[in-house]
């Protein structure tokens, strides 16, 4: 951490939050807020950047040293940059954001451009952008991050006193859907993360049929028209994951834990239907290493006490009760 100049590259000058590894356990992901520009104001007037929601990265290319200007600068062994761009004022209907947040990293290691060539590592994340009418709302992007993220590009890296650090040489940053011409525009329902097939082909997130009723879409992060999965009257209810096969995703409907086939749509029940008081949380649901059972939080403890806790419920063979 670096918050007071002389600003060093590989150092970041705020909070970050939400860590996540990538598929081999070697890069980090997170979200980022500048506590330098923060204190300047949050009004756009042309004399600074504001502070905006970021995405950043982590990677092992320490040791990072810093200056001892700050009490709270201190060295860290990996090497942090910001991987986002965000504009004050999104030009309405632009592919400027105002926030990047709610990544997730696509594939295990990777997926395959439309030339047919491999991108190692990119985080697909929610945009907030500005619609032609002026409304806002969140559409499906891509950053494309380069192996080297130590290299500056236009700007510096570690930023300015009045100017946020800045994307590595090589990151870029690119909007997969257009969802403003929709009944409901943009990725709409519970909070959740995007998330992407273990082979790197999809990229899911959630969003509004035109009843209303949030279902799970997918997106392949090439590029390509998103492809509605689910078609239920009850909507997803919470945050979701893949299998590590890549054949299922899990998640909170109807007051129970289900289960959807990633190729048909079609969903299972895993657990009873419960009151609202007592049904699974709208939490992401998360499948063990080995595919077979399904973590996941609700109230319940001595008492009937209404704090979360964890519980798990085992995958039986499919087929399986429909919801």
């Amino acid at each position: 951490m670096n918050y007071a100049p002389p600003f060093q590259a590989g150092a970041l000058r705020g909070g970050s939050h939400v860590h996540v590894f990538s598929g081999d356990g070697q890069w980090l992901s997170f979200t980022y807020d500048d506590e330098v520009l923060a204190k300047l104001g949050n009004e756009p007037d042309g004399q600074h950047d504001i502070n905006q929601r970021n995405l950043g990265v982590a990677v092992p290319a320490g040791p990072v040293r810093v200056a001892r200007g700050h009490p709270r600068n201190h060295d860290g062994d990996y090497f942090s940059v910001v991987v986002t761009r965000t504009a004050a004022r999104p030009r309405p209907g632009s592919d400027e954001i105002s926030r990047a947040c709610e990544e997730g990293w696509i594939g295990i290691g990777g997926y395959r451009r439309a030339d047919g060539t491999w991108q190692r590592r990119a985080l697909a994340f929610q945009g907030l952008v500005t619609a032609a009418d002026g409304r806002e709302h969140a559409e499906v992007f891509v950053v494309d991050l380069p192996d080297d993220v130590t290299v500056a590009g236009d700007e510096p890296l570690e930023g300015t006193l009045v100017r946020r650090p800045a994307p590595p040489r090589g990151a870029i940053q690119r909007r997969l859907t257009f969802t403003a011409g929709r009944k409901y525009p943009g990725l709409q329902g519970p909070r959740h993360w995007l998330r992407s097939a273990p082979d790197g082909s999809q990229i899911a997130f959630l969003m509004k049929d035109d009843a209303g009723v949030a279902q799970l879409w997918l997106v392949p992060p090439a590029g390509g028209a998103p492809r509605q999965l689910t078609r239920h009257s009850s909507g997803i209810a919470s945050a979701f994951t893949w299998s590590p096969d890549g054949r299922w995703l899990a998640h909170v409907m109807d007051q129970s834990v289900c289960l959807t086939d990633a190729a048909s749509g079609q969903s299972y029940r895993l657990t009873p239907r419960r009151p609202e008081a007592e049904a699974p949380l709208a939490l992401a649901c998360i499948l063990s290493p080995d595919g077979r059972w399904i973590a996941y939080q609700r109230p319940g403890g001595p008492d009937e006490g209404r704090f979360p806790q964890i519980w798990a419920v085992q995958i039986p063979a499919i087929p399986l009760p429909q919801p």
